[in-house]
């Protein structure tokens, strides 16, 4: 379902602009017919596969809290991540559906429209990439291993939000070498090792990251909290302060606006020092 998504979003994305029909939501983010008609689809699909289970969509009506904390599972789902990076037609988006226990993704599946990647995990069985050019193959991912104090560390974030605490963030480490992207591409790219860390200090929502959270997951990283903040991203809590406590994102709260987040791959810790820690991390640049 999430490559017959990726197809029909495809199909808009290569017609005229003028016939992807943009209009503002609420939050003043952009919704296109591709937004729409991929949501139908796994929506549709989902309903099909498992009438029992809940869908929880960015282009549906969000139940209430009352009725969203008693699910024991449920379908949480962003049918077109990285929406403004369609408009800029750069191909940075993705289709994102995950299948959550309680507050976890349990299971997850991120496609790539424009490169017909495929990324998807289970709980307890790995991560793993489908590719299909130039013929269909699959293979298992990995975090790349590294020391927090390595130089020359690969950071990938946001396009649209460099911010001061991002750049704070970044200056911790020797030599870092940034690269920019859209979209829950810069998790996968934790996930397979492109990339070793991705921080995230603005503002993202449930849909956005809990797909590619349990493949970082599977493939040997974390993803860690590293704050509260508002909608509009501005800081109600310390990111230091709450990352050093190394607590995974949780989900179906009343809210569902993410906490900032770090997303590490797999982080070498060597037993005669705190290298590896968030803790020694934070402590050296004090």
């Amino acid at each position: 379902m999430a490559v017959a998504a990726g197809k029909a979003i495809l199909d808009i994305y290569d017609s005229e602009a003028s016939k992807w029909e943009v209009e503002l939501k609420s939050d003043s983010s952009p919704l296109t017919r591709a937004d729409r008609d991929a949501n139908t689809i796994i929506c549709d699909a989902l309903q099909l596969l498992s009438p029992h289970i809940p869908i929880v969509s960015e282009e549906n009506t969000v139940a209430i809290y009352a009725l969203r904390k008693t699910y024991q599972y449920y379908w949480l789902v962003d049918p077109l991540d990285g929406t403004k990076e369609f408009l800029k037609r750069n191909g940075e988006f993705t289709v994102n559906i995950a299948l959550m226990q309680g507050d976890t993704p349990v299971m997850g599946v991120v496609h790539v429209p424009v490169s017909g990647k495929t990324y998807w995990a289970v709980q307890g069985k790995g991560a793993w990439l489908r590719t299909t050019k130039p013929t269909p193959t699959q293979r298992r991912i990995e975090c790349a291993e590294f020391g927090l104090e390595d130089p020359k560390l690969k950071i990938v974030a946001s396009s649209s939000h460099l911010n001061k605490e991002t750049e704070e963030f970044i200056a911790l480490f020797s030599e870092p070498q940034l690269t920019q992207y859209g979209s829950s591409l810069k998790l996968l790219m934790v996930a397979e090792g492109t990339a070793h860390i991705y921080p995230r200090l603005a503002p993202t929502c449930e849909w956005d990251t809990a797909a590619a959270d349990i493949i970082v997951r599977e493939a040997g990283g974390a993803v860690l909290q590293a704050g509260v903040c508002d909608s509009k991203g501005n800081a109600l809590t310390d990111w230091k302060e709450a990352l050093l406590k190394e607590t995974p994102m949780v989900y179906n709260k009343a809210e569902m606006l993410n906490p900032f987040f770090i997303v590490f791959g797999k982080r070498r810790l060597l037993a005669a020092s705190q290298e590896g820690s968030v803790n020694g991390m934070l402590g050296a640049a004090k």
